[in-house]
């Protein structure tokens, strides 16, 4: 071998080893940071700015602290119905971004249609035939996620939704001795979870009877099941004012919807045997309430830290 040769084998040994005794390289990001997880803030959706204003602000509110928990990359909110963003764009964004993993909260009082099987479907965890047909047809997109996803409970699984009506009653109240009042919680309801429904309804009355001096709450439905008629509403107002001198009127809902609010309920109050007794609200819902940001963020937490997410995050 000549010389030549000799020296550039050398210089070439000596580059490689000076190289070698640098800054180790990086591993990959996978392997030492586990999985790339975002969460997906899911509500009903309206076509009203101010329904879909009170539903960002939650995002907003949360954000920073969610970020704040292991692996969490990314904060969305998703529309199920009537407008823009949807499930299936913030999926697809999510997916684009390269995440493994995303936990959807479902913002729904509780179960019913859609938290049972359209939120199921959208997301990727169930593969009904007719309802990813049918869905489309309804203005929904659907879009398949390569992400996993993970989908917590609706509100109603919380102590703080009995907290807000509380306070909210007690608002209204404003000095009106409680055994001169009953109370009325208007809600939508739903036809095949019934039960579930009704079960929540005397849940909340009995805390407002435990917690207040009243023993007359009942209540009604004002959505999709009753023809979202005002009667129903005004039935249980004036059953309330056959006993009592006022009744105080909730409004069961997440966010404000004037066509419930205002339209349903509001004016089945109006409608009612003596509007002046009736005390009501309009734009009043569960939200804003900063108890719901604290339970979305234990919600989240709570999956970090237990079940399929906390071993995948350990591991």
């Amino acid at each position: 071998m000549s010389k030549l040769w000799t020296a550039l084998i050398t210089i070439t040994l000596m580059t490689l080893l000076l190289t070698g005794c640098g800054q180790p390289s990086e591993p990959p990001a996978s392997a030492d940071s586990g999985p790339k997880i975002g969460v997906l803030l899911i509500n009903h959706g309206s076509e009203q700015k101010a329904w879909r204003d009170m539903l960002v602000a939650v995002e907003k509110a949360v954000d920073d602290k969610l970020l704040a928990l292991p692996n969490v990359a990314g904060v969305r909110t998703a529309f199920n119905e009537y407008t823009e963003p949807a499930i299936a764009t913030q999926m697809k964004a999510f997916d684009d971004e390269g995440f493994d993993e995303v936990i959807a909260v479902p913002l729904f009082l509780t179960v019913g249609g859609h938290t049972n099987s359209d939120l199921p479907n959208a997301l990727g965890l169930k593969n009904d035939k007719d309802v990813l047909e049918s869905l489309p047809k309804e203005g929904v997109p659907v879009y398949r996620p390569r992400a996993r996803v993970t989908l917590l409970e609706h509100i109603d699984t919380s102590e703080f939704l009995k907290t807000n009506i509380l306070r909210r009653t007690k608002s209204l109240l404003d000095g009106v001795d409680g055994s001169d009042v009953g109370v009325t919680l208007a809600a939508y309801g739903d036809a095949e979870f019934n039960q579930q429904w009704e079960e929540l309804m005397t849940e909340l009355g009995v805390y407002l009877k435990e917690n207040l001096n009243i023993d007359i709450v009942n209540s009604a439905w004002s959505g999709h099941l009753v023809n979202y008629s005002i009667e129903p509403t005004k039935k249980a107002i004036n059953q309330v004012l056959t006993e009592k001198k006022k009744d105080v009127l909730i409004s069961v809902y997440v966010a404000y919807d004037y066509m419930f609010q205002r339209d349903i309920i509001g004016e089945a109050g109006r409608q009612s045997n003596r509007p002046e007794d009736v005390l009501y609200n309009e734009p009043e819902a569960i939200l804003p309430d900063e108890n719901l940001n604290e339970w979305v963020v234990q919600s989240v937490k709570d999956s970090l830290t237990s079940g399929r997410l906390g071993r995948l995050i350990d591991s």
